[in-house]
């Protein structure tokens, strides 16, 4: 039967008190510093584990925080993810994960569960669905720490952190232009959320810039809340563009889903990538290379931002400033280039 060690036993063992014992594994200025490595030795040789349960009493913190996020099943969420456990991890928190599924309904319940059950905090990347951040404000004024990141929305005043999607567009929609391609499409999502907008505003700007039109029929809004009306919306708008008489000779997709199932698309309709029509896309795939023919992508720092808002929400947790201005952080894309958009005849 394994026995787990309590502060008891290491006090009895080193023959210290438990007060000591506790401040020495609390990094105490208090305990001189041979005291608090021969704990810690100590300690870590008998896999003294801290019960988190009852510091976070003590502190009048459960020691969790709540995060909110589309889907499990997503390049970008998951590499987010990995950069707020990191921050959790170095804190001793742990993370309770929940997903909307892209559904305001299910968002909602998820975010009411969470608060049922004492998080310090929540970390969101609202649904796309969602439009009434009502309930959300009531937690936040209620006194429950809240921060947006990768999608965010005016209407939430807290910290905010996602990747620089204006430039993104501007820039993936710029390398199109410079390759000499004039009709280019865009595919993006049905929802109020700067993510799309802002895509859709760099791509506009890029158009505007150069001095080329802009054309409604060449901007779809895909039906984002399940796989299978994605891809009917999505071969669906492919199938619309390429039946113009001035059809597109280049598209640029706005979101990890769509790039990489537009490709698939383009494929299974017998379209040569990219001698009939070029493709650029928002998504952090690692299988980029490997796809056919190897897709060029704005890449987001997904990581960076997942640790960041983390970080973010701890300031609020822990209230370090309390006059704390709250500020919406932009991180840089990368626009890396492949055979998908630069045919050799360009």
């Amino acid at each position: 039967m394994n026995h787990s060690v309590t502060l008891k036993d290491i006090a009895k063992a080193l023959n210290l008190s438990i007060s000591t014992i506790s401040k020495a594994l609390n990094d105490s200025h208090e305990i001189g510093a041979d005291t608090k490595q021969r704990v810690l030795d100590y300690a870590k040789e008998h896999n003294y584990l801290p019960n988190r349960m009852a510091k976070g009493l003590k502190e009048g913190k459960s020691r969790s925080i709540g995060v909110v996020v589309c889907s499990l099943d997503n390049n970008v969420i998951a590499q987010m993810l990995d950069g707020i456990h990191k921050v959790c991890t170095d804190k001793s928190y742990q993370i309770i994960i929940m997903q909307s599924k892209e559904s305001e309904k299910l968002e909602s319940a998820c975010i009411e569960l969470l608060y049922a059950g004492g998080i310090d905090g929540i970390l969101i990347s609202p649904a796309y669905e969602t439009i009434n951040f009502n309930y959300l404000l009531s937690l936040q004024e209620s006194g429950l720490p809240v921060v947006l990141f990768d999608r965010l929305i005016d209407k939430i005043h807290t910290h905010k952190v996602g990747a620089d999607n204006f430039k993104g567009a501007y820039e993936a929609t710029k390398h199109l232009i410079n390759n000499g391609y004039r009709n280019i499409a865009h595919l993006n999502t049905n929802t109020i959320l700067s993510i799309a907008t802002e895509r859709l505003n760099g791509y506009k700007q890029a158009l505007a810039d150069h001095g080329i039109p802009c054309r409604e029929e060449l901007m779809v809004s895909c039906n984002y809340t399940g796989a299978t009306s994605l891809n009917e919306n999505l071969e669906e708008a492919i199938k619309s563009y390429m039946s113009l008489e001035n059809k597109p000779d280049a598209i640029f997709t706005a979101t990890d889903q769509i790039s990489t199932r537009c490709l698939v698309i383009l494929n299974k309709l017998g379209y040569r990538i990219p001698e009939d029509i070029a493709l650029i896309g928002f998504t952090n795939t690692e299988l980029a290379d490997a796809m056919n023919p190897p897709l060029s992508t704005v890449h987001q720092p997904a990581f960076e931002i997942g640790k960041l808002a983390a970080e973010k929400l701890f300031s609020l947790i822990e209230k370090k400033n309390i006059d704390e201005d709250f500020e919406t952080v932009l991180l840089p894309i990368d626009v890396q280039v492949r055979a998908s958009s630069q045919p050799s005849n360009k």
